[in-house]
């Protein structure tokens, strides 16, 4: 934005400079001729007096020597001759004897044609181009009745006296004007940039987390309300995001009341794989429960925690332990592959439980009983691949089921077990595909990113893999 209200600024005033400064130029260089050409002809009326009083050749040649062009000889004076005799006269009688004939001479260095002097003879003014610059020729009628003709000398000089300075000062202000407007450009370009700079950089800053993050309300009005409405929203995002907190750390410490209820009726259920698995159940609950509340704990005394991590494979076998009893109640075949190495995954251990127990209970609840499943686990250099797959009628529509609160769950189902999944795939920059099993049924692929390498490019390297594997 700065750079083009220069650019815009720069081009409009160079237009203008240039509408203006040409013409002007021309204009000078028009009335430094004409000053000239009227200097010569104030030189030339010089003459007039004594050429209309006498034409002997000494008084004009000293006529013409006292003037300022004649002394730096640039001045003649081109006499036309008299052929005519013209009779004397004494005391009102006439001479016996007529006058010699004048002939015709030149005072002075001539630099005119002669036809062009001839053409001035007929009492017409005129200005020649001569070798160095120009000759006005202005006739001046004698006594006689002809015409004498005055040559004024205008060298190059002269007509140009003056121009090349004024073009260069008419060149240095429309430089001014040019470097003065882009600097004002500039700096209002920069009065528009930097609050914009300030809103971007706020933006990015408050989608990396930092809550606390807020723009200094200035610039135009439209920047500044910009800015307004970017804080209220920041605002509104820490009001929301704590509102949440309290209400999850609220639902946590209501769950307690009846889990304590469930964790007494548990333990008087006696012994036995029932009452032990249902013991088990409640602890593991109170232990959620205790994990809801210092998570949300920990988020509300700071903004910014450490990656958590824990190992995939561990995970995934305490999950089918837990499982694989009401895999055997129910005649269910139950695989696992992949889990004898330790994979450490970006992902805090409770959020992983949620995961594998929403993925492993629709199957349980989707299928039919004695349906076998599998989960399986590849790891690659970036990515650790979780694969859970069954023998049931598999998934109608995948993409409904992978959007919130979209999935066919069944009563009492809110629609939210894939979707735990998705957003646990998603914090690693991975995603969550649902697909056909080998098994006959449906296989959700869980991705887990390792390198913290971009989605975009992820995907597209994915893609890549995949368009290789189906070759």
């Amino acid at each position: 934005m700065r750079w083009a209200l220069v650019r815009v600024s720069l081009a409009v005033t160079v237009m203008v400079v240039l509408a203006f400064a040409v013409p002007l130029g021309l204009v000078v260089r028009e009335l430094a001729r004409d000053r000239a050409f009227a200097d010569a002809e104030r030189q030339a009326a010089q003459i007039r007096p004594a050429l209309a009083i006498t034409t002997d050749r000494d008084q004009l040649e000293r006529a013409v020597a006292s003037s300022q062009a004649g002394g730096e000889e640039r001045m003649a004076v081109h006499v036309p001759g008299d052929t005519a005799a013209h009779p004397g006269t004494s005391t009102g009688t006439h001479d016996a004897h007529p006058a010699p004939a004048r002939e015709a001479y030149d005072i002075g260095r001539s630099r005119a044609e002669p036809r062009d002097v001839e053409t001035a003879r007929r009492g017409r003014s005129a200005v020649t181009s001569v070798p160095g610059g120009y000759a006005l020729l202005q006739p001046t009628a004698l006594s006689t009745g002809e015409f004498a003709v005055v040559e004024v000398y205008v060298p190059h000089r002269a007509v140009g006296n003056g121009v090349t300075t004024s073009w260069a000062i008419l060149t240095a202000v429309g430089l001014g004007l040019v470097v003065g407007s882009v600097a004002l450009a500039d700096r209002l370009g920069l009065r528009l940039v930097r609050p914009a700079e300030r809103l971007a950089r706020a933006a990015a800053e408050l989608g990396e987390g930092k809550l606390g993050v807020r723009v200094r309300e200035g610039g135009p009005a439209e920047l500044r309300a910009a800015a307004v409405a970017f804080n209220s929203m920041a605002d509104k995002i820490v009001q929301l995001l704590a509102a949440e907190r309290e209400l999850a750390a609220d639902l946590s410490h209501r769950l307690r009341t009846p889990l304590t209820v469930l964790r007494l009726n548990a333990a008087s259920l006696g012994e036995g794989p029932a009452a032990d698995q249902t013991r088990a159940a409640v602890a593991q609950l109170e232990g959620e429960v205790d994990q809801l509340i210092r998570a949300a704990r920990a988020q509300g005394e700071q903004k910014e925690r450490p990656p958590l991590g824990c190992d995939a494979s561990e995970v995934i076998r305490d999950r089918m332990d837990f499982w694989s009893a009401l895999a055997e109640d129910e005649g269910r075949t139950a695989g696992l592959a992949g889990v004898d190495t330790t994979v450490r995954v970006p992902v805090a251990r409770p959020e992983l439980v949620a995961a594998l127990d929403a993925m492993l209970g629709n199957v349980f609840r989707h299928t039919p009983e004695g349906t076998a499943f599998a989960v399986d686990v590849h790891r690659s250099e970036d990515a650790v691949i979780v694969l859970v797959s069954d023998a049931g009628p598999g998934i109608a529509d995948p993409d409904a089921a992978l959007r919130r609160g979209h999935g066919d769950g069944g009563p009492g189902s809110t629609g939210l077990g894939l979707d735990i999944v998705r957003r646990v795939a998603e914090s690693t920059g991975g995603d969550v595909r649902i697909g056909r099993s080998v098994l006959g049924g449906t296989e959700v692929r869980v991705w887990l990113a390792l390198d913290g390498e971009d989605g975009p490019r992820r995907r597209a390297r994915r893609r890549v893999r995949r368009g290789r594997a189906r070759h």
